[in-house]
């Protein structure tokens, strides 16, 4: 009876045993195992892992897209402190992740990625001015800072893969004056659209103009005095034609003068 206490014991204690000594590496994370001390070369990729609960230790390290935010104030090129949110992204190698424990250990975040990125961040914006923070320089500034922490991280087995400014906060009398010169900007386009509106406007009418004159001038130019003293002969015996009385008073050169209803009088004196 006290043996089969024993043997019950004793498989109890192995099957414990054996579950403390079993980890589940998961998708999108490797398992390094430490043995007194030394962790092993190779990771161990998803999957039941099987090791000795008394000598060793498995230390599971996340390979995803990890975000580190960081609130801190950043120098710019003419002097002033910015405040600034920083989402950092970055991921672990999963086949470095041994040599990532073995050289760094596992606060890896706070003992070399800050670190590095407060230093490339102070190096990077205190090259660019506080304005262009706030334009289409940012990108730039961005890059710039991701590019100095991959130098700076070359080898250690951890990959940044973007630094983001999601917010910046400009000193107040500085957010003032880049308003104010944006709202100049604007007013200053404005007036140059208003005065271009207005130069062709005036080109439109001054072509017009020139179109009126030469059409004048091509008409002074056939009116001649023969020309003119042709049209008076029709004029002449159209009204020689016609029915009706006419008084009509002319020069024989110049086109008549007809006073018709003078002419209608005459007729019913007649009568």
């Amino acid at each position: 009876m006290n043996t089969r206490n024993v043997l019950k014991s004793l498989g109890c204690l192995f099957v414990m045993i054996s579950l403390v000594g079993c980890a589940t590496i998961r998708e999108g994370e490797v398992g390094v195992k430490r043995t007194l001390g030394k962790y092993t070369e190779t990771p161990y990729t998803k999957g039941l892992k099987v090791f000795n609960p008394f000598v060793s230790r498995m230390i599971r390290i996340s390979t995803r897209t990890e975000n580190l935010e960081v609130d801190l104030s950043i120098p710019s090129k003419e002097g002033l402190t910015i405040m600034s949110e920083v989402s950092i992204l970055y991921n672990v190698i999963g086949s470095k992740a041994p040599e990532l424990l073995r050289n760094i250990g596992t606060n890896y975040e706070s003992n070399v990625i800050l670190p590095v990125f407060r230093s490339a961040v102070a190096d990077v914006t205190s090259r660019f001015f506080a304005k262009d923070m706030h334009t289409g320089e940012r990108a730039t500034i961005e890059k710039a800072i991701r590019d100095q922490m991959m130098v700076l991280l070359d080898g250690k087995g951890i990959e940044v893969e973007a630094v983001l400014l999601k917010s910046i906060k400009l000193p107040s009398s500085l957010a003032r004056a880049i308003e104010e010169k944006l709202e100049a900007e604007q007013q200053a386009q404005r007036m140059e659209f208003t005065l271009q509106q207005a130069q062709r406007e005036a080109e439109q009418k001054r072509i017009e103009a020139a179109g009126v004159r030469d059409a004048q001038l091509i008409i002074a130019e056939g009116l001649n005095a023969k020309i003119l003293q042709f049209k008076s002969i029709e004029a002449f015996e159209k009204l020689a034609n016609s029915p009706n009385a006419k008084v009509i008073i002319t020069d024989g050169d110049l086109p008549m003068i007809m006073e018709s209803e003078m002419g209608i009088k005459t007729g019913r004196n007649k009568n």
